[in-house]
């Protein structure tokens, strides 16, 4: 459950305290409408803040002024106003790529700057051969453990589901009937039951009709309730075991119970880990979560895109082009290390780059733990295009249809995912 992931415990020292004082300095800086040089910028990634400050002070022709909204998409849709440049996450989906401009511009030419992306991250943001948004930051799911465990883990770059319940199993130990140790439950984190879902190929995407609808494999979805099930009344014994263990012993972050050895493996995904305390991060390993060399991207990739009839078009240009740009990442990297930032945001707006140079050879040079742990390009399987409100759609019915599903066997007595989809569209229309 979320209840008991590392996320809770670092709510208060992840405030990112001073990215928000900038960012409200930069957000009251003017209340006029941008003139034909400053640039506006919606996001809601508050690291953008800073990258606007840089570029400003690049250059003295152009200027941009960034403003946070948590759903930029329906900011879009809402508002009259227009910003010029939004970088964010679920702008893939019909409702909004509607607002955006070709950027062939960008991908073509004598200017072009495709060749640095991972390409599957790009080919996201294209449709009907036009690409309309260029992707900034991914993160990826990652298997923690202590790391003296290292050598007991096949390959030295993923972990598969089935590894991790095999290991898992082996270091379960009982007292009687209660669990002294847990090898790992799926239930800790209900993140981990999407991965796997994933991993299963579930397939969630925004359905054929767009706006808004939802379409899965509902075979595989099934297939993945079914192994969880299994992993949790086989290899944990019972639900009940589970749910015994968590609450005897869950009252510390799950990382400090790896390191305690309560526990085996703890999930997190790649945000989480790089701004885990050094001190901590240098005790612990980690494996990508895969299945046949395939890693499932969290689906909240940011990317970016130009508004169209936009009124600073040069400004956006402009600020595109420097953002984009290996070395531009790279002094942004060296000032978060600087600045101390990397201790509550991890890397190029909270992940990893979506320039495969700045991600493969600039990203180990300020987190030692990725040498030689970034696997290759086609490793990286980037999530499908997703309705603007997927966000919601997963917290309120997928993840909640999920959980009770793996503790049920066949799903008996459980509302079907279907069912609970359509009644939460009629109430909450995009």
């Amino acid at each position: 459950m979320k209840t008991f992931s590392e996320k809770r415990f670092k709510v208060l020292r992840r405030a990112l305290p001073v990215l928000f004082a900038a960012w409200s300095v930069l957000c009251v800086a003017s209340c006029s409408p941008a003139g034909s040089n400053v640039a506006v910028l919606w996001t809601d990634r508050p690291e953008f803040a800073f990258y606007a400050k840089y570029f400003n002070a690049s250059q003295n022709r152009y200027k941009v002024e960034v403003f946070h909204h948590y759903f930029p998409v329906r900011r879009l849709r809402d508002s009259p106003e227009r910003p010029d440049i939004v970088a964010a996450s679920w702008l893939q989906g019909a409702a909004a790529r509607e607002f955006f401009m070709p950027l062939d511009a960008f991908v073509t030419g004598d200017k072009r700057i495709d060749d640095a992306f991972y390409s599957r991250l790009l080919a996201k943001g294209n449709f009907d051969g036009v690409q309309y948004l260029l992707p900034v930051s991914f993160n990826a799911p990652l298997a923690v453990f202590a790391d003296g465990r290292s050598r007991q883990i096949y390959s030295p770059l993923t972990i598969g589901l089935e590894e991790m319940r095999e290991l898992g199993g082996g270091f379960n130990a009982r007292t009687g009937a209660a669990f002294t140790r847990m090898g790992f439950s799926p239930t800790w984190d209900e993140d981990f039951l999407f991965v796997a879902a994933a991993l299963f190929d579930a397939s969630f995407m925004e359905a054929a009709a767009g706006r808004g609808t939802l379409a899965w494999n509902s075979a595989n979805v099934e297939r993945a309730a079914d192994f969880i099930h299994g992993w949790i009344t086989e290899t944990n014994f019972s639900v009940q075991s589970a749910e015994n263990f968590t609450f005897r012993f869950f009252t510390v972050p799950p990382a400090n119970m790896v390191l305690l050895e309560r526990v085996m493996f703890t999930y997190m995904d790649s945000a989480g880990f790089f701004t885990l305390a050094e001190d901590r991060r240098n005790n612990l390993g980690f494996r990508w979560i895969a299945e046949r060399d395939n890693i499932p991207l969290s689906e909240g990739a940011v990317y970016l895109g130009v508004v169209r009839d936009g009124n600073a078009p040069g400004a956006a240009d402009a600020f595109v082009r420097w953002f984009f740009d290996t070395e531009t990442q790279r002094s942004l990297l060296e000032r978060s290390h600087k600045f101390r930032q990397m201790e509550t945001s991890f890397g190029i707006a909270g992940g990893f780059s979506a320039l495969r140079p700045v991600t493969e050879q600039i990203f180990p040079r300020f987190y030692p733990d990725l040498l030689g742990k970034i696997p290759p390009e086609d490793f990286f399987s980037p999530a499908n295009v997703l309705p603007g409100d997927w966000a919601a759609m997963k917290e309120r019915v997928v993840l909640p249809y999920l959980r009770e599903r793996v503790v049920q066997p066949d799903g008996d007595g459980i509302l079907p995912l279907e069912s609970r989809l359509a009644e939460w569209v009629r109430l909450n229309r995009f």
